[in-house]
């Protein structure tokens, strides 16, 4: 599989980490990962930004590991915020777990299911 980073030119270029857009070739494997929400096995909803973001992405690359994938394969993902004050935050989480790696990414301010969720992140991986 290929993967390349696509930025065209005159146009801003991607603050913060992520990638204007990523062209793959060869995958013969795509994997659409639904929402992963801020809920642990017991039902409990941390407290906090951070937690709940920590444990959202631990889900996430649980079902990339279900399916045999890593982050490295991971092309897209979109998140969800709750209000726009946890967007700083959120950008460093995102860059501490993703270390160098760009994907495309949109970023959504709204009402999310549940009033105590803070965020929730969906994806696509592609190997």
């Amino acid at each position: 599989m290929t993967r390349r980073v696509i930025e065209a030119t005159g146009l801003p270029p991607a603050n913060g980490g992520y990638a204007q857009a990523v062209e793959i070739g060869g995958a013969t494997r795509l994997l659409f990962i639904s929402g992963q929400i801020p809920v642990t096995t017991n039902a409990i909803v941390p407290s906090g930004f951070p937690a709940q973001a920590r444990l959202v992405w631990r889900h996430f690359i649980a079902q990339l590991e279900a399916a045999d994938m890593t982050l490295d394969d991971l092309v897209k993902i979109t998140i969800y915020l709750a209000e726009r004050i946890y967007a700083a935050e959120n950008r460093a989480i995102r860059l501490e777990i993703l270390g160098g790696r760009r994907v495309a990414m949109t970023v959504i301010i709204t009402d999310i299911f549940d009033p105590a969720w803070l965020i929730e992140i969906e994806g696509i991986a592609a190997r």
